[in-house]
């Protein structure tokens, strides 16, 4: 909570934007640990929309260390300070209205039963989008798999400049939610190295109206051959947070990237390591391309590259999101699966 006092401190208002580095800015799963502790039994019930928006509003002020305006302005973000919006939920289908999703944001979304606040998930525009399965974020970026003659190929032989000095080979490994340890993240070629041997293993095929499910599937294997003696997924990217890497299960050529391409110098939404902002482009991706026959998936072949060199291997398709308003069904589970607990929840 040495956050909220710091904040309470410094005088800032909620309009006065933080860089990512910056010692008042709030990494997003402490960021959901302060909300949930804070707005957890506030009564809402029977209040206008509108009272029930200030209200809330008010109190994650308050919660967070901040003075409670006496208007509240109408930003995008709400909370420009904490690059953060909030959406209070009595029904499962969110709705974001007049914009587009912001890939770096946060938006808290707040469950409301019975009239009182019960729980908060804080989740990067970036990983909301991967809920949309309605099709109103038509131009999420893609790219092209095209299969080459090896059965594996480690496409970047080295990591990014500024991945380089945090990377080691300190086999102690905790949860692969957990945030990068400096020493901790395995060097690209080590990850290339422990993956090979996936290929030609199998794993039961949950279908294709479960993306997720089957994902989760690969998520495991992928842990096992990285030490972990445990498996968690909070849905967030990069998948495997503590090695900053991205998997991507391949049974077609399309490849889904959501709303940031994998060479962007966007900041990731991970606290700075030794001072060090990691960005998108220093991410690492494995890539595994797979066969199926409706039971079982096969895994054929296996690609690691860094966001940096992404398209030096994959052709890039264009595409930019759709401005309008767009409706995410949150998924069930949705509201479970946060910081504390790592489960995962059901697309």
């Amino acid at each position: 909570m040495h956050y909220v006092k710091s904040i309470q401190q410094s005088r800032l208002t909620i309009y006065d934007a933080l860089p990512l580095n910056s010692p008042l800015y709030i990494p997003t799963l402490e960021l959901e640990a302060i909300l949930n502790a804070g707005l957890r039994g506030t009564p809402v019930a029977g209040l206008a929309l509108r009272t029930r928006s200030k209200v809330v509003k008010t109190k994650v002020c308050e919660v967070l260390g901040y003075p409670v305006p006496k208007r509240f302005r109408r930003n995008q973000p709400r909370f420009p300070g904490q690059n953060l919006d909030i959406y209070t939920q009595t029904s499962d289908n969110l709705q974001v209205w007049n914009e587009e999703l912001d890939p770096l944001r946060r938006y808290a979304i707040i469950r409301e039963v019975g009239g009182v606040l019960t729980v908060v998930r804080v989740i990067t525009g970036e990983a909301l989008a991967l809920l949309d399965k309605t099709g109103t974020l038509t131009g999420k970026y893609q790219a092209r798999l095209t299969p080459g003659v090896e059965l594996s190929e480690l496409v970047a032989a080295v990591d990014t400049i500024p991945m380089q000095g945090l990377v080691g080979m300190e086999m102690a490994k905790g949860s692969p939610i957990d945030t990068p340890r400096a020493g901790r993240i395995f060097p690209i070629t080590e990850i290339y190295e422990r993956l090979r041997p996936l290929i030609g293993k199998t794993f039961p095929d949950a279908g294709r109206d479960q993306e997720r499910n089957r994902g989760a599937a690969l998520h495991r294997l992928v842990c096992q051959e990285l030490g972990y003696s445990n498996f968690a997924d909070t849905g967030t990217f990069p998948d495997i947070r503590s090695e900053v890497l991205e998997v991507k299960l391949q049974t077609s050529s399309t490849i889904d990237l959501g709303l940031v391409t994998p060479d962007s110098v966007a900041p990731v939404d991970i606290p700075p390591i030794q001072g060090v902002q990691l960005r998108h482009c220093d991410c690492r991706y494995a890539i595994f391309d797979a066969i199926t026959d409706n039971v079982t998936v096969t895994i054929c072949k296996v690609y690691v590259t860094t966001g940096e060199a992404f398209f030096g291997r994959f052709t890039r398709f264009g595409g930019n999101v759709v401005n309008k308003k767009i409706q995410i069904p949150l998924p069930r589970g949705f509201f479970r699966a946060n910081s504390e607990g790592g489960e995962n929840f059901v697309v």
